[in-house]
């Protein structure tokens, strides 16, 4: 019998036997197929997760070829509208004070642009604004999947249509040899605290004792609660209630944007009279009271419930440790400090530093949080452990407003330069995503409905590139996933027990694999 081939057969009971028989072959091929790709996945022994900062995939790879990209958007995907629904005549790039910024050209058509080509001309080596990238924020800007709200919500008005050529970036180069996955999206609406969130326990943190003034303050509609004379998106940036990044704490209890870990390293440092290994619980007016302790369960839990070795590595995680455990009278130097060069350490990209099984003193913290040295070290040993977990320090870790994008594209290309050179390299899996859009535009909607879309997201597409000797190569995927399909995948390699955040129609990367 030839599978594949299709052919007639004449009704009858010759026929319907023929039929019922060439049904059960097909049956079994299937089974032989699924048996197949467990055992070919059962060939992976090392899944290596690095995660990048704020860029959208239009953002980034909107000009790459054969992707779904800029060239396909239109004007009902990109037209950007003001709060009453009205096209904008142009697009205006906001300062800090949301005034027009002098450093940028003004005035542009309403339409993507690129950043590193006139009338903008800034390069990929700049340091350039950063759009806010909060919780409501991000709602109001998808509105409802039209996407067209992004300029009116931002705090830099039009600049959030901005892309750049990235062929001359080094991770482009990845991308173009391995997979690039052009449908996948940020799992959870707003910014970069809930995101890391999302990645390792796909879940949203709870303060139901949060202060009030941390609360997001809601019009009867659920958006955000607009201050009287809050300019239109020709005449300024959008001026809310809220406290913080939007609002930290949704009404009924949810911590949906940047609240600082319970444990140093946190933005909030120890209190006077208190260990310090702790945030002070009081908080700072700036950054409000730390998040409490979380038990929720995390991918950590269901690797170690399995007994699989499993790390979150963090660039300049030692120094920041030691940063963090000053006096709070003490100065700072690496925690949220981005002058000369610093390594600008961001407590709230450090997700397991939020859970009680990682506390100060325990084991657990001990054996699984490690400094960004220990990565190298582990990958040239090739001692890396069947889970990685990667975040770089804030001076590479792209994002806008504190970093540029070649500094860290430089970095993330030489970990994966030691990581093809690794003892461990035939038998690896790596995917190098980002954790969210950064508030920029793309023109993409975000998958909804059963399934797929709840409270918390999906949000917009980012880049997301998977590298492996059992990747295709040159190929775009198209299958829709969301950061919970990292979760699925490492779940399904590894017969974990499933994280019930995960999102049912979300694909499991196996698409990308031979």
């Amino acid at each position: 019998m030839q599978i594949g081939s299709a052919k007639v057969l004449k009704l009858g009971a010759t026929g319907l036997s023929a039929a019922v028989h060439g049904l059960a072959l097909l049956s079994a091929l299937a089974a032989s197929t699924a048996a197949v790709s467990a055992a070919d996945l059962s060939q992976i022994e090392n899944i290596v997760v690095l995660y990048a900062e704020n860029r959208g995939f239009d953002h980034l790879y909107g000009l790459f070829p054969g992707a779904n990209g800029i060239a396909n958007a239109k004007p009902e995907q990109y037209v950007q509208r003001d709060h009453d629904g009205k096209a904008l005549d142009y697009l205006s790039v906001w300062d800090s004070h949301g005034k027009p910024d002098e450093r940028f050209a003004q005035k542009l058509p309403n339409a993507p642009f690129r950043i590193d080509a006139a009338p903008m001309n800034k390069s990929a080596a700049q340091i350039l604004l950063s759009p806010i990238h909060a919780y409501y924020h991000n709602i109001e800007q998808i509105n409802g999947g039209r996407n067209d709200m992004f300029a009116a919500m931002s705090t830099v008005g039009g600049y959030t249509m901005g892309h750049f050529d990235g062929s001359s970036m080094k991770l482009w180069q990845w991308a173009k040899e391995y997979t690039l996955a052009d449908n996948f999206f940020m799992g959870a609406f707003g910014g970069s605290y809930l995101n890391h969130q999302w990645l390792v326990c796909a879940c949203t943190p709870v303060f139901q004792d949060a202060p009030a003034e941390m609360r997001a303050q809601l019009d009867g509609t659920g958006k955000l609660l607009k201050k009287p004379g809050s300019p239109s998106a020709l005449e300024g940036a959008v001026q809310t209630f809220t406290a913080g990044l939007g609002g930290q704490i949704s009404p009924d209890g949810f911590s949906v944007n940047t609240t600082q870990p319970p444990y140093q390293p946190s933005g909030v440092p120890p209190a006077a009279d208190g260990s310090l290994d702790l945030a002070d619980p009081k908080g700072t007016a700036r950054l409000g009271a730390p998040l409490p302790p979380q038990t929720a369960k995390t991918i950590g839990d269901t690797l170690s419930a399995k007994g699989l070795s499993w790390a979150w590595y963090a660039g300049g995680y030692a120094a920041a440790l030691a940063d963090g455990r000053r006096a709070a009278d003490q100065p700072r130097a690496v925690i949220y400090t981005a002058k000369d060069g610093a390594l600008n350490f961001q407590p709230h990209h450090q997700p397991f530093n939020y859970f009680a099984r990682f506390a100060p003193g325990t084991a657990d913290r001990q054996l699984h949080l490690k400094d960004g040295d220990d990565l190298l070290a582990d990958i040239d040993a090739g001692k890396l452990p069947a889970v990685t977990f990667y975040k770089p320090t804030g001076k590479l870790n792209q994002h806008p407003s504190y970093t540029d994008l070649l500094s860290g594209d430089a970095h993330l290309d030489d970990v994966l330069q030691r990581l093809k050179k690794s003892p461990q390299w035939s038998r690896m899996l790596v995917i190098v995503t980002y954790d969210e859009n950064g508030g920029f535009w793309d023109h993409v909607a975000p998958p909804s409905g059963a399934g797929w879309g709840d409270r918390w997201g999906p949000s917009m597409r980012v880049p997301a590139i998977i590298i492996s000797p059992f990747a295709k190569r040159g190929f775009i995927d198209k299958t829709s996933y969301d950061t919970t399909s990292i979760l699925k995948l490492i779940t399904k390699r590894f017969a974990l027990e499933p994280l019930p955040g995960v999102r049912e129609k979300a694909g499991d990367l196996t698409s990308a694999l031979q």
